[in-house]
């Protein structure tokens, strides 16, 4: 072996340590037995994730990996085997379990959402509160526009006002030079608060008017027709919060192939994109750098203006507008905007 092949071999073990940690990681928060329980039951998560699968060998390939990610999980708590020493396939073993019971991306059909595998039965504890914020969630969609169909997600904050972020907005309005904000000439904006899975009734509202953006925050605010559901309460600085809390993202996540692995994306998504779905996650930190909550729900790009909701209050804690592949997804705090004279006036619930 040469030294520049060394090197490489160096650098491999090392990306493979790194993911393996941030595996455990993801797993660390929930109770071991919990875990445990859904990997005891490996022939019904081969069967859950195979489905999602095309050939007979990738589905083989699925359930070798379980298997192995269980033997690795394993021999990892136990001490037999450290994170620095795994080689690839123990750690694509570890990367399957997280995806298979870690962080789920739960479709939804005629508002309700589809059964959680353990650790994450304990959303079940909290369906009827869930359930009711879908109906307050809607896809941002657009005729007229030269490329795009829709653009990403908002929710309701108010009486007839949408949140969303502001680079959702910038795909079909500008700013005049007085920093007011409008559509652009030839496209219409509507909301629409259904586009589930298997849903044939769209429950669409017009969007009249873009009210407001903030100048340093990635968020916008829309007027929309009518009353098309209640708002959600929004956290003013009195729900507490922590590392490790359990919180959820509702939204839309699109097929994004340019910053996302391709591979882990079909194992999640399951290549079923553009429909409403429930992403359960932790919040992980606080970042200074970006001005937001760190949180690692299973999110993709059409999840942008997504609310973050925190599962024991079930108050919007955060709004989501970006991440990074493999490290970490960042919500801006509904703290900041709780003074905001705007969203009083127009009346936001702050709790």
């Amino acid at each position: 072996m040469n030294e520049t092949e060394a090197i490489v071999n160096d650098n491999d073990q090392l990306k493979a340590g790194t993911r393996a940690r941030r595996a455990m990681r993801l797993l660390q928060p929930f109770e071991p037995e919990r875990v445990n329980r859904a990997l005891a039951d490996c022939h019904h998560l081969s069967a859950r994730m195979m489905a999602r699968e095309s050939t007979p060998a990738a589905k083989e390939q699925v359930a070798l990996a379980l298997q192995t990610g269980r033997e690795t999980l394993a021999n990892l708590v136990s001490g037999r085997r450290d994170p620095q020493s795994l080689d690839d396939t123990e750690v694509q073993g570890l990367e399957a379990v997280v995806l298979a019971v870690g962080r789920p991306a739960l479709l939804i059909r005629g508002g309700h959402f589809d059964a959680a595998p353990e650790p994450w039965s304990v959303l079940e504890q909290y369906r009827s509160r869930i359930e009711a914020l879908f109906q307050s969630v809607g896809r941002i969609e657009l005729s007229g526009h030269p490329s795009l169909d829709w653009v990403g997600t908002g929710f309701l904050v108010a009486p007839g006002v949408l949140a969303t972020n502001r680079h959702v907005i910038q795909e079909f309005s500008q700013p005049d030079g007085q920093g007011r904000w409008s559509i652009e000439a030839g496209i219409s904006v509507r909301v629409d608060f259904a586009e589930e899975l298997g849903s044939t009734t769209p429950r669409e509202y017009p969007v009249h008017a873009i009210l407001g953006v903030h100048t340093s925050l990635d968020v916008a605010l829309l007027e929309v027709g009518g009353r098309p559901a209640p708002a959600l309460q929004l956290d003013g600085g009195n729900v507490p919060l922590d590392r490790g809390q359990r919180g959820y993202v509702i939204g839309f996540p699109a097929l994004d192939s340019r910053r996302n692995d391709a591979t882990t994306m079909q194992r999640i998504f399951a290549d079923i994109y553009n429909v409403k779905r429930l992403q359960p996650g932790l919040l992980t930190d606080w970042s200074s750098s970006v001005n937001a909550y760190l949180h690692d729900c299973s999110t993709l790009g059409g999840n942008s203006g997504s609310c973050l909701v925190d599962l024991a209050s079930g108050v919007v804690v955060g709004i989501h507008f970006g991440g990074r592949f493999g490290e970490a997804n960042w919500a801006l705090s509904t703290r900041d905007l709780a003074g905001a004279p705007l969203l009083q006036r127009l009346g936001a619930s702050f709790v």
